[in-house]
């Protein structure tokens, strides 16, 4: 196998359940740090889904897709639920967020390499693709929905701070060695 730092390309799963990760604890840090909880569920003109939404569709999503099909841990999703529940503090949300890093890591953890070619299990709107297309894909669903959430933050508070969450070291990567 190919090297990559101190793993191998055996690891790509848990690469990808590392991304995810990162990911959903971005997602988490941007939710903390709207002012209070009713602000996590403000919309603007010309915005359908608050941040508090976006929060729960991405763990609804990653809890079915890659917890209940992938790792089958009997999650039942309410998609409908996911865009019609208000008023979760941040402190619900933020266990949601927790419990959905658990599952993709887990599941991810123990997917092994060979299942990345293989169809995915399910066939998302009746199309067959390979597993770990189907990952990428929900890993740029959930990036394009945290920058999503952290642009609702800053319109709406008028706090432009960056949360800093968006790092390579939060992949867990050690430090290069310095140059010589």
């Amino acid at each position: 196998m190919a090297e990559l730092g101190e793993r191998t390309v055996s690891d790509t799963p848990a690469h990808l359940g590392a991304v995810l990760a990162r990911d959903l604890e971005a997602l988490r840090k941007e939710i903390d740090a709207f002012p209070d909880d009713p602000s996590v569920w403000l919309t603007l003109p010309g915005v359908t889904n608050a941040a508090g939404t976006l929060a729960l569709h991405v763990c609804g999503n990653l809890k079915h897709f890659v917890g209940a099909v992938l790792g089958h841990t009997g999650f039942v999703r309410d998609r409908d639920g996911e865009f019609n529940q208000r008023g979760l503090s941040r402190a619900q949300l933020g266990r949601d967020i927790a419990e959905t890093v658990e599952v993709v890591r887990a599941t991810l953890g123990r997917l092994p390499a060979d299942a990345l070619a293989a169809p995915y299990p399910a066939t998302p709107n009746n199309l067959t693709l390979p597993t770990g297309l189907f990952l990428l894909h929900l890993a740029a669903h959930l990036a394009f929905h945290l920058g999503q959430a952290g642009y609702l933050r800053r319109i709406a508070t008028g706090d432009a701070r960056p949360t800093g969450a968006m790092s390579l070291a939060a992949l867990g990567a050690p430090p290069a060695p310095p140059p010589r």
